[in-house]
């Protein structure tokens, strides 16, 4: 299964140029997951790519950060931002990110197409993204 995750342009720009490598979440899917797809969040409002999980951490914040942030494509400071008052998360593995040739507006085929806060699981692998009828 996939599912759809909205990550902010400039961590959607570090995924791209291969210096983040983790996904960081206060919450992980409870359903089995084997690809991501990215919707990049406002200004660029588009699906702009999707990878393979290679695997999910969970750990304290303190342990996520040392064993990710070689590859985290953030700052310290906006990681344990993130995580305040938590005392566990998510570090999701990015493996085999593929951009697309022609990133989807998911406004043009769905006017009521909401981002999701979290995930939003995409249930059917028939289901087109040229289409974005999952949505």
């Amino acid at each position: 299964m996939k599912v759809l995750l909205s990550i902010k342009p400039e961590y959607v720009q570090e995924i791209i140029n291969g210096n983040k490598k983790f996904e960081y979440r206060k919450r992980i899917f409870k359903e089995s997951v084997e690809s991501v797809v990215i919707y990049s969040t406002m200004p660029v409002g588009k699906i702009v790519g999707e990878f393979k999980i290679e695997k999910i951490l969970n750990d304290s914040p303190t342990e996520l950060w040392n064993k990710t942030c070689d590859y985290s494509g953030i700052s310290k400071a906006s990681f344990h931002d993130y995580f305040s008052g938590r005392s566990n998360g998510f570090a999701i593995k990015i493996k085999e990110f593929i951009e697309y040739e022609n990133p989807i507006d998911p406004k043009v085929t769905n006017n009521n197409f909401i981002a999701p806060q979290s995930y939003k699981y995409l249930r059917n692998e028939s289901d087109s993204l040229n289409q974005v009828s999952f949505f």
